[in-house]
């Protein structure tokens, strides 16, 4: 998928205008490196277009934080300067989106380093 077609998919996703849903991206993929082990972190980041890398850089010697789906939710409203509500529905419509652009295999794998809690997040992308 295309940088473009991933703020197109967040955009449509969340009702968002296109440079509201591109901050929400952006912010969301910071968050979730943050989240992931630098492993996986890097194996995401080889799928992902070249303009969204950067978001998914993890320094090798910095381990994964361990928090929940609340705690991601309010650190991607920090981020994107928006509210909670609105943070939880477009981490679900970038994590959606995710899904749709990389491999099963590479989502899964994802998603197992998250928990079943961000699976109830993800519901909530429409």
């Amino acid at each position: 998928m295309k940088y473009d077609e991933f703020i197109e998919s967040v955009s449509q996703r969340t009702g968002l205008p296109r440079e509201a849903a591109e901050t929400l991206l952006h912010a969301t993929l910071r968050v979730l490196a943050e989240r992931l082990s630098g492993g996986e972190a890097e194996d995401l980041q080889a799928q992902m277009p070249k303009e969204l890398k950067e978001d998914l850089a993890v320094p090798k010697d910095k381990p994964a934080e361990s928090f929940g789906a609340a705690e991601f939710t309010r650190r991607v409203a920090q981020r994107a300067g928006i509210d909670e509500p609105a943070a939880q529905i477009g981490a679900a419509a970038v994590l959606a989106t995710i899904g749709d652009a990389v491999t099963p295999g590479e989502f899964d794998d994802v998603l197992s380093q998250l928990g079943r809690e961000y699976a109830a997040l993800m519901g909530t992308a429409s």
